[in-house]
């Protein structure tokens, strides 16, 4: 989707007193001029400012309030729907909305109250929901819709309730307080390092990438992703991995080097599945909403990716 174009002004220099051509107001051009950019292309001071009140709003809530956890990331997953419903109704393909909405809310919030198995049926509910709400609401675009629908539904609700699913276990009675005793379990730890994982992922990829890119990964749907920045990504995603393996978890530091990698491939996985999602669309970001990064979507790419990653290594991880 191309960006609207500003009308065109009449021809000519601009005038002595600072007027645009065509009768513009004194400063039009100057009020109007953008913000620099980095070489990537982000209003640098804005993404590291919203990156770090971001980190610090989900290790809180980690920390201090689980269920505060919980509610940030139904919150995410939320807007995360809206903005994919917005982008595929203007490419021309409309999923019911209701039932979408309904499992980012039903699925994250089972996988903390329920666990996995209720997670899979909540996922299954919510599926069900879509190819009945469509069949009745469009019956004539049924099944592009229906696929378009479970599609957001498993890339989003059900990929980001792994985000939760570590706290069920260790939820605090009645599963809606902070941690009893100050003890914070293990289980909450490894999630705080799987954040700290991806967050590693993208601003050592970010500042290699910028800074030495040469070679990209995937051109044809990332242009600006490098191969220097991946193992930029790879070498940062490894110290904080090693550090967090053996002072935060007390294990093996050779644990934290694959987590790393995992963490690292997955993350870079999401990130280039919902670019492919975007150029298919024709836009550059799912919206503007926060400042430096663009949408809710263009955070959530990595961790959608990396959460169930996690998920996976920890339980395989002798120990476990």
């Amino acid at each position: 989707m191309s960006e609207p174009q500003p009308d065109a002004p009449s021809p000519g220099p601009p005038s002595s007193d600072g007027q645009a051509p065509g009768g513009g107001l004194p400063g039009l051009r100057r009020d109007r001029r953008p913000k620099p950019l980095s070489r990537a292309g982000r209003n640098l001071p804005a993404a590291i400012s919203v990156g770090l009140a971001l980190l610090i709003l989900l290790l809180a809530g980690l920390f201090l309030w689980p269920l505060g956890f919980v509610l940030i990331a139904v919150a995410a997953a939320l807007l995360g729907v809206w903005e994919v419903y917005r982008a595929l109704e203007t490419h021309g393909t409309r999923i019911p909305a209701v039932p979408v909405l309904a499992a980012a809310v039903a699925i994250p919030a089972t996988a903390y109250f329920g666990g996995q198995e209720a997670q899979l049926f909540a996922l299954l509910a919510s599926c069900a929901a879509v190819l009945l709400w469509q069949s009745l609401e469009h019956p004539e675009g049924a099944a592009r819709g229906v696929f378009a629908g479970v599609f957001v539904v498993l890339w989003i609700p059900f990929l980001l309730g792994y985000a939760v699913l570590p706290l069920h276990a260790t939820a605090p009675p009645p599963g809606l307080g902070l941690w009893q005793g100050g003890t914070v379990p293990h289980p909450t730890l490894e999630l705080a390092l799987t954040l700290l994982l991806v967050v590693a992922n993208d601003t050592f990829g970010y500042i290699v990438g910028a800074s030495l890119g040469r070679h990209p990964m995937a051109p044809k749907i990332s242009p600006k992703k490098s191969w220097e920045g991946f193992a930029g990504s790879v070498g940062g995603a490894m110290v904080v991995g090693v550090l967090g393996a053996v002072l935060l978890l007390g294990r093996p530091w050779w644990e934290g080097l694959v987590l790393a990698v995992v963490m690292v491939g997955a993350a870079t996985a999401g990130d280039l599945a919902e670019s492919m999602v975007k150029r298919e669309l024709g836009i550059k970001d799912m919206s503007s909403i926060l400042p430096g990064h663009g949408g809710m979507m263009d955070r959530l790419d990595s961790i959608l990716f990396a959460t169930p990653a996690a998920f996976l290594v920890f339980s395989l991880l002798p120990g476990s």
